[in-house]
Formats: C-alpha cells, sequence, structure tokens
C-alpha cells in the first residue's frame, strides 16, 4: 500500500516539468528564429553594399573614359549591373576635383605622338572622382572615389585645373 501512496504525490511533478521543459524549448525556437531574421538583414545589406558598389565602380569607368577633366555638373548615370535592360542602379557622379598638378614632362617612352606639343609644358593632374549609390528603399548609401592621373597641357592645366 505504501507503493500507491508515494506516486500520487508525484503526479503534479510531472505537469509542471513538462510545462518548464516546453517554455524553454519555445524560447529557444523563438531566439532561433529571431537570430536568423537578424542574419538575413545583414545578409542582404551586405548584398546591396557590393551591388553598389559594383554599381559605382562601373559608373567611374563610364566618367573616366570620357573628357571628364571639362565636366563641372553633378550627373546621374543609370547603371543595369545584370544586363536585363532594366536600370539596377542610379548612380550620382560628382564634377571631378583636381587634386594637384605638379610640372611633368613629355610622356616617356610613349609610342602615341601627341599634336601641338612640346617636350616641356606638361603638368601631372590628380582628379578626384566620386561616386554616391543611395538604396531607395532603405536610404543607405555607399560612396565609391577614384583617383585618376591626367597629363595636360599648360593651357589645358590652367582651365581645368586652376
Amino acid at each position: 500500500m505504501r507503493l500507491f501512496s508515494s506516486l500520487g504525490k508525484q503526479r503534479g511533478a510531472t505537469l509542471v516539468m513538462g510545462l518548464i521543459m516546453l517554455t524553454v524549448i519555445t524560447l529557444m525556437v523563438l531566439t532561433a528564429f529571431t537570430m536568423s531574421s537578424t542574419n538575413l538583414k545583414a545578409v542582404g545589406n551586405m548584398q546591396f553594399r557590393n551591388d553598389a558598389i559594383a554599381a559605382g565602380n562601373k559608373a567611374l569607368e563610364q566618367v573616366v573614359s570620357s573628357a571628364f577633366t571639362t565636366t563641372t555638373t553633378e550627373q546621374e548615370i543609370n547603371v543595369d549591373l545584370n544586363n536585363d535592360g532594366t536600370t539596377d542602379y542610379i548612380v550620382k557622379v560628382s564634377p571631378p576635383a583636381c587634386v594637384r598638378a605638379s610640372v611633368g614632362g613629355a610622356p616617356v617612352k610613349s609610342s602615341i605622338t601627341l599634336p601641338n606639343m612640346s617636350t616641356t609644358g606638361f603638368w601631372n593632374t590628380v582628379w578626384d572622382i566620386k561616386a554616391t549609390v543611395t538604396d531607395p528603399v532603405s536610404s543607405a548609401s555607399v560612396q565609391v572615389h577614384t583617383a585618376v592621373r591626367q597629363l595636360r597641357t599648360d593651357t589645358q592645366k590652367a582651365t581645368e585645373c586652376p
């Protein structure tokens, strides 16, 4: 008879232990869900950042391949990264800024003959060009800078890089 009386005292303890275990497991699942959604946001932000840097670099390459030293206004360049025919990013490229100009000589061992240029009167100019890419949804932005060296004549240096 003692066996039955000791079993009757433990029936409530099993229920309490089951509820505690259920609460602990629920908390673990909620924590895992919160961490996974936070990680998903971080991965999305890194993907936007990498795509925005690529778009900024593509726009800067386009600007540098043109006669950029005479540009005086900000440009907006549409960039299609995946070549599907739609604009993925709009990149704002600020006007190039002449950072430095130093007296230099003619191009060394250059096979290119520049018309109307003597071997003196050349300037080594360094230009800074900044591109800004902004995400329209989150308003996050990325800035990409590039520096370009241009060999300019006295006249070009005087007008483009005062």
